[in-house]
């Protein structure tokens, strides 16, 4: 991997009454590279990107571990640092746009207005840049778009106006947390291909949130997958979903409705994932898991390096696993098209 925009080490997250909600999670994100990051929900995918850009809700709190931007170790940043770092060097979008976009003043003067304070540009000069912008984005007409209230704008809009505030100042790193999920399947693939583009023409770090493994599929390089707080496999994406080696991965591809169009009934993964804070011994996937044995939960089950950049948290990932291929990334990408 080339040097990395972004360094997460055995990161752990509580909150409320000292529940750890996310437990010893590391990764990192080369420059340029498009990680993907899923799991259920619950899973911790949401407060790890929270605490990645420094906005954990104020029951939160990083009780361990280390963040690191670019060389600068953001781990015990002060407001006023996070208040830099955020927007210029760290671009995030959402799943609600319309919840982050102020109904009262106009995209456009919301996306110039960041432009003013982030990039220290001219009145003048920030209204031409926005317009650039809206027209990076694939925004019809950007001059007019300048102009209108989000709620003017379709949900599709909306998300690019969002994109176009999030990349305005040229971050290292965009975290993009099912931005795509509130759309329809049309409007899905056109978000997909911009941020592709924008990885492209920019240089852009992307660390991407979703559930739907046929979008990691389309856009990631790598992948993560989470389970109860905690990263239970990683890899790049055409291995992990050629060939998962955890049995939680290959319960999400049995329930996912990706691979070929075949008519056939979708699995059902039984029971429910552990609760924020809930302590177990052992695997906290083992409850729900067909080859759970009593190892699985005599004791800490650790994430076990396999090589060439996978790795699996599971007691048998040499022994029941292998030899059980699912869909091929092929098959994946041909089901996002």
């Amino acid at each position: 991997m080339s040097e990395p925009v972004l360094e997460v080490v055995d990161l752990q997250v509580s909150v409320g009454d000292h529940l750890v909600a996310v437990h010893d999670v590391s990764l990192a994100i080369g420059r340029g590279e498009s990680v993907g990051l899923v799991g259920e929900s619950g899973s911790g995918k949401t407060l790890t990107c929270r605490a990645v850009l420094g906005l954990l809700p104020a029951t939160g709190e990083v009780d361990r571990g280390r963040i690191v931007l670019g060389g600068t170790d953001l781990t015990e940043a002060t407001r006023r640092t996070w208040n830099d770092v955020r927007g210029s060097r760290l671009g995030a979008v959402f799943q609600d746009s319309a919840s982050y976009l102020n109904p009262s003043l106009t995209v456009g003067h919301q996306l110039a207005e960041q432009l003013r304070v982030k990039a220290g540009l001219s009145k003048r000069a920030a209204h031409e840049r926005a317009v650039e912008l809206f027209g990076e984005v694939g925004l019809h007409d950007p001059a007019s778009v300048f102009h209108q209230y989000p709620h003017e704008l379709s949900g599709g809009m909306q998300q690019r106006v969002l994109i176009a505030i999030a990349i305005s100042c040229e971050p290292e790193l965009l975290i993009a947390d099912e931005a795509t999920t509130a759309l329809d399947v049309v409007v899905q693939a056109e978000i997909l291909a911009l941020l592709r583009r924008l990885r492209a023409t920019h240089g852009l770090s992307l660390l991407l949130v979703t559930h739907d493994l046929a979008v990691v599929a389309e856009t990631c390089e790598r992948i993560l997958v989470m389970y109860g707080g905690q990263v239970v496999e990683s890899g790049t994406t055409e291995e992990v979903l050629a060939r998962p080696r955890h049995p939680y991965t290959q319960a999400l591809m049995g329930v996912a409705t990706i691979g070929t169009w075949e008519r056939r009934a979708l699995e059902v993964i039984p029971g429910q994932p552990p609760a924020a804070g809930e302590e177990m011994p052992g695997c906290r996937f083992a409850p729900r898991c067909r080859w759970a044995t009593e190892a699985c939960t005599s004791g800490p089950v650790p994430l076990v390096d396999l090589g060439e950049g996978r790795s699996a948290r599971c007691v048998r990932v040499h022994d029941v696993l292998d030899g059980t291929p699912t869909e091929t990334v092929a098959e994946l990408e041909g089901a996002s098209a």
